[in-house]
């Protein structure tokens, strides 16, 4: 009876211990936007060679910044992973782009440029794994093929250019 009243006891305190630790896994998409309109669409393009940053602020005073980790390890899809240690569950946690090396898309537009993600293990999520929104660059020049992807695809009929 001791034993078993040891065993539950050490099972109560690992538990305990996993409910103060956590880790998660913030994973999204970053895109190029290729026809200009603020959305992926089925010509926009990976962006392999930008750079992303995780920062989690505190709500009272927001700037206190409590988490900063950046990554430019975005794979060939324009995927990336950052993992995060520790519970950041009354913090804003926000994932921004930084800057894109392609030439040809590298500017932000805000609205696209940052994902707001809840980095707690007690967010009700049995998974550790929490998606952003996709983030996008936009390209200069919309590609010549927009126009009728927009109209065929979308039902939408292209307008002027941002």
């Amino acid at each position: 009876m001791a034993k078993l009243v040891a065993l539950i006891a050490s099972l109560c305190f690992l538990s305990f211990l996993g409910a103060v630790y956590c880790k998660i896994e913030v994973r999204g998409e970053v895109y190029c936007d290729t026809c200009r309109v603020l959305f992926p669409t089925t010509v926009s393009t990976p962006a392999k060679n930008a750079e992303v940053l995780l920062e989690c602020r505190d709500r009272e005073n927001e700037n206190n910044r409590t988490l900063s980790q950046s990554t430019t390890d975005i794979d060939g899809n324009g995927r990336y992973a950052i993992e995060v240690d520790g519970d950041h569950e009354d913090e804003i946690c926000e994932v921004r782009l930084v800057q894109s090396l392609d030439t040809e898309c590298n500017q932000i537009i805000p609205g696209l440029d940052r994902a707001r993600v809840l980095i707690s293990d007690n967010s009700g999520i049995a998974s550790n794994v929490r998606y952003a929104n996709p983030l996008g660059f936009i390209k200069a020049v919309p590609l010549p093929e927009c126009a009728e992807v927009l109209i065929k695809t979308y039902g939408l009929l292209p307008t002027a250019h941002i």
